[in-house]
């Protein structure tokens, strides 16, 4: 396969390889499953862990006309790497960056006055028209303008764009709880987002874009999708629900696989403490393999007791705590050579654990586990 980062002659301690081979078939079968509706690729929180730039760029390749971000910062750096096309950020605080934003033509989001004040201001000081996107606060209770408000903020974003700040390229707004199916909010917010739709749009809002599907609408309420569909976790092979279907139900592959070499194997006798706390001891004499991870390269402290790790062809677990940087599991007597590969999760068609695995164990989502890995883990990005 196709490496596009550098891979230093001597052995990793650890690494997560990228499937950006893996990303483009997802991209495109979440296209399909568009039917139509553009796709947005989010590549927030370093595309959820998996390198934003490479991970952009392979979903433009495969057809995503956007590219989505949560913190302005995060968008302007795709900028600065080049990244052509729509871009779109949407978490803002007062004083961010929007004149960078508007000089970058990166389309911003609106939620309440005051970002509409600065945005216009911003505009004036540039001598550029801003691309901004109101966001509806439909049930969601984070982001987003709530509705007895949205009379007043249409009307200003309109008298915005009548002076040449602002253009009003998109309304929008996002799921709660998408991903459980016949949740009674789903209705109800496809109802108020479509009123205020309508609200903005008899009154002269002409938006390029209207859109509210994330993952779990892309792939299950096909009349959410409107004109854009944003596919965050989705696009990096994982399920956004268990309750919706296997990343394989959906025709998708997971991206992420995270492995590390050991770096110690020794036998203990019966009755050993391993790790902080002595909460595991060995029944008996066996051997102990190191993995060189831990919960500073964002392995769960929960996966204590419990992570599973494909050594050698088979399924162990973690023994005992896992500490800062580094975890042990019993290997039952076999003695696999230092330097062995650890698979901790990948798409799980090799018998390796996968992140919806680790995450049952700890009690989250697969999206944490993911998101979580750490900087000392050197992404390699294969299949480029």
């Amino acid at each position: 396969m196709n490496e596009t980062s550098a891979v230093p002659t001597a052995p990793l301690r650890a690494r997560a390889e990228i499937d950006l081979g893996a990303l483009r078939a997802n991209v495109r079968a979440l296209r399909a499953r568009a039917r139509g509706a553009h796709l947005m690729a989010v590549v927030k929180s370093d595309a959820y862990g998996h390198g934003a730039v490479p991970c952009a760029r392979a979903a433009l390749e495969a057809g995503a006309t956007w590219l989505g971000t949560a913190t302005p910062e995060e968008a302007l750096a795709l900028r600065a790497a080049g990244l052509p096309g729509r871009i779109m950020c949407w978490l803002w605080v007062p004083g961010g960056p929007w004149r960078q934003a508007i000089e970058a033509d990166v389309d911003v989001a609106v939620s309440g006055m005051w970002a509409l004040r600065e945005v216009s201001e911003a505009a004036r000081a540039a001598g550029r028209t801003a691309r901004v996107q109101l966001k509806a606060d439909t049930g969601l209770g984070r982001n987003g303008c709530q509705p007895e408000d949205w009379p007043e903020l249409v009307g200003a974003a309109l008298e915005a764009e009548a002076a040449g700040l602002i253009k009003v390229t998109g309304v929008w707004s996002h799921f709660a709880c998408a991903d459980e199916p016949g949740h009674p909010s789903i209705a109800a917010q496809l109802t108020r987002f479509r009123e205020m739709v309508a609200y903005a749009e008899e009154r002269g809002v002409e938006p390029e874009v209207r859109h509210i599907a994330n993952s779990p609408a892309t792939l299950t309420l096909p009349e959410t999708h409107f004109d854009l569909v944003r596919t965050g976790i989705a696009m990096y092979g994982i399920s956004p629900s268990p309750e919706l279907g296997t990343p394989a139900d959906f025709g998708l592959r997971p991206v992420m696989t995270l492995s590390a070499s050991l770096a110690l194997v020794k036998r203990v006798p019966g009755g050993h403490g391993v790790s902080y706390g002595h909460h595991y001891v060995t029944p008996g004499e066996t051997t102990l393999g190191l993995v060189p991870l831990g919960y500073a390269d964002g392995i769960p402290r929960h996966a204590s007791d419990g992570g599973p790790v494909l050594i050698d062809g088979k399924l162990r677990t973690v023994a005992g705590r896992v500490a800062m940087d580094q975890f042990v599991v019993d290997l039952g007597g076999d003695e696999p050579r230092p330097g062995t590969r650890a698979v901790l999760f990948g798409p799980g068609d090799g018998g390796e654990p996968t992140a919806e695995d680790w995450a049952q164990v700890c009690g989250t989502i697969a999206y944490e586990i993911v998101t979580r890995i750490g900087t000392r883990v050197p992404r390699v990005h294969l299949n480029g």
